[in-house]
């Protein structure tokens, strides 16, 4: 199915589960509906649940292709040698461990090797072919640390992300009963944003579906914006060659975006070659015009922009969510937060640190994921310095050394008699109390309450003290209240799920709590483009239009300009009801500043926009421009406390 930006993807999607509930009684244990996020994903369960009821639609699978592999993996971990407690490593442990292997290298080297490694995971070469493939120096050492990083992985039995796709499609590939169950249990797939999926992913749902084939694939070839983590636009045109028979539904009414918005977008996109023909067309009305707004530099966009948005919502009597500031780049918020705090408007930041990579969530996530899994290493150190217990790198060094002769894990190691041979008495003796406390809550973590075994673990270790030992009072306070977030949703989600606290632990690293946290708020949404697909907004203000940032300088190549030109489409389709674009004739990129140009993409959109600012009409000083905002924010005062 070829569904264009806002054209009712999820409600196909979910109409289609329904019909073959209903319709076609099928069993809904027999269906699973697979998109990339958990936003998504939730959003999509919702929807079934109304539809179905709660009843039916618990029994199908409604979940991101990560989990779904997750699942895979701890249902069939004898036959890929992991044990069902096995741990996922989130990419701040991933980074630690490259860092570890890398030794002094600097952290863009750190990024590059991980990034090519992931790369080759998601096209399914192992380290032997990675070698073999390898192109010049830096991919040829990224091969030979892709070798030992898979060591380490086993030697932890953990799994990164790529491997929750990876490793069921070779376990699939290897065992052919074992994908037969799996295609007798999954029967129907239905697929959301097809045009993300990677060459790992494709595989997947084409060994799922097996010769069946009974399956939904939906998605928009022209908003496929993440060629740089491995998604593959050809697999839409592989499908088609591939599945003869496959019939292409297009969904080409927006009921998003009024007509104006639309006819840009598809003027711009019109200039990429095209998989698929369409063309999106709405009965939403022409709409407000679409603003162009040159600036003179990038203080004074963010005043412009904040200036705008406060006028258009005291007009309209709109909320602060119905309003989106759109960017390239996450190095571009900064201006606009700062506006915004001045201001005193609330506003969220996508891309921004998510709640699991606060150190205080990490901390207590490492000791769960030891009581899940005693051979995760990485957890093990965190938790047994965390608080400080004497322990030092001196010690691990010397249990790591032990470990290593062993060939076990450190908190393995930690209760055998030879280790005292290696770790001084006093720190193996602080060590294996810890151990033993471990285990004791390991054993409590199957059987009692999840809420009541966590409040009993951050009370033993004196979490909260140390937290106020270690930090000033507002920042302890503002950790602690962070830790007590993360007790009570685990608590209440053990409880709504009827699961122990090692089975929570085992979907952590799949869940985002800050998604979820900040759904509701009445705040402007910050963003970057490639953040912002899938959502929408009645007023998006898409900034820095300008060449050398969108397009990105080194993208200028065809394919490349053209994922950047499709990147810029996304951005356009997010607005329901007004867009405004901005760019900067100077900018400053460090201590210098330079000349800039508009975006070509601007003049592609097609000659209905309204131009405005620039050298010609730029108010004669900046100080006029500030007393203008802070008249309008004295009528938005008077006017607030007049009602």
């Amino acid at each position: 199915m070829l569904a264009g930006a806002g054209s009712g993807k999820t409600r196909v999607i979910t109409q289609k589960v329904a019909y073959l509930v209903e319709e076609c009684g099928v069993t809904p244990s027999h269906i699973a509906a697979i998109t990339f996020t958990n936003k998504a994903a939730r959003e999509m369960r919702e929807r079934i649940g109304k539809q179905l009821g709660a009843a039916r639609a618990d029994g199908i699978t409604v979940s991101t292709f990560h989990a779904l592999g997750a699942r895979i993996l701890r249902l069939e971990a004898k036959h890929c040698r992991l044990k069902p407690g096995f741990s996922i490593l989130d990419s701040g442990d991933t980074s630690n461990l490259f860092q570890d292997m890398l030794k002094n290298a600097d952290k863009g080297h750190v990024r590059a090797v991980q990034s090519r490694i992931s790369l080759w995971k998601n096209s399914l070469l192992d380290p032997e072919a990675a070698l073999a493939a390898a192109e010049g120096d830096l991919e040829s050492a990224a091969a030979r640390i892709y070798a030992d990083y898979e060591k380490t992985l086993r030697a932890y039995q953990a799994v990164d992300f790529d491997d929750l796709i990876r490793l069921p499609v070779n376990l699939f590939e290897r065992e052919p009963e074992v994908l037969s169950r799996w295609q007798g249990r999954l029967r129907y797939l239905l697929v959301d944003e097809y045009q993300d999926t990677n060459r790992c992913q494709y595989l997947m749902m084409k060994l799922l579906a097996g010769p069946r084939a009974a399956f939904t694939a939906v998605g928009d070839d022209d908003q496929s914006i993440y060629a740089w983590r491995g998604a593959d636009i050809e697999n839409l045109r592989t499908l088609t060659e591939e599945y003869p028979l496959l019939k292409v539904i297009k969904l080409e009414q927006n009921y998003r975006s009024t007509t104006r918005i639309l006819k840009a977008a598809n003027a711009l996109i019109g200039h990429n070659p095209k998989l698929f023909e369409k063309r999106l067309w709405s009965e939403r009305g022409h709409g407000d015009v679409i603003q162009v707004n040159a600036c003179r530099d990038g203080e004074h966009e963010a005043e412009l922009v904040v200036a705008r948005l406060m006028a258009q919502r005291f007009e309209q009597r709109g909320k602060w969510a119905d309003f989106a500031i759109l960017y390239r780049g996450n190095h571009q918020a900064r201006s606009f937060e700062k506006q915004l705090r001045d201001h005193k408007i609330p506003y969220l930041l996508s891309g921004g640190q998510s709640f699991f990579d606060k150190a205080e969530i990490k901390d207590i996530t490492a000791y769960l994921r030891l009581l899940a899994n005693g051979d995760d290493d990485p957890a093990f150190i965190r938790a047994v310095t965390t608080p400080k217990r004497g322990i030092g790198g001196t010690t691990l060094e010397a249990l790591g050394r032990y470990a290593g002769g062993r060939q076990t894990s450190l908190f393995s190691a930690l209760f055998e008699a030879g280790a005292a041979t290696q770790v001084p008495a006093r720190q193996l003796d602080s060590m294996r109390e810890f151990g033993t406390f471990i285990n004791r809550l390991s054993s409590r973590a199957t059987v009692e309450p999840a809420g009541s075994v966590l409040e009993d673990l951050l009370r033993a270790i004196g979490y909260e003290g140390w937290l106020f030992e270690a930090h000033e009072p507002p920042e302890a306070e503002n950790k602690w209240a962070n830790v007590r977030d993360f007790v009570l949703w685990l608590a209440n989600k053990g409880t709504e799920e009827n699961k122990n606290l090692l089975e929570l632990t085992q979907t952590v690293a799949l869940v985002s709590m800050l998604e979820k946290n900040q759904e509701d708020a009445d705040a402007v949404q910050l963003a970057t483009l490639h953040a912002a697909k899938g959502l929408e907004f009645r007023h998006v203000f898409l900034v820095g239009v300008e060449e050398g940032i969108l397009p990105h300088r080194e993208s200028l190549d065809p394919a490349k300009l053209e994922e950047e030109r499709r990147l810029m489409y996304v951005g356009i389709t997010r607005a329901q009801q007004s867009l405004h674009l901005s760019w900067c004739e100077k900018r400053k990129q460090g201590r210098e500043w330079r000349d800039c140009i508009v975006s070509r993409f601007v003049a592609e959109m097609g000659d209905d926009l309204k131009f405005a600012g620039g050298k010609s009409d730029a108010p004669a000083d900046r100080d006029a421009g500030r007393a203008k905002l802070a008249q309008f924010r004295a009528l938005l005062a008077s006017s607030k406390n007049a009602n």
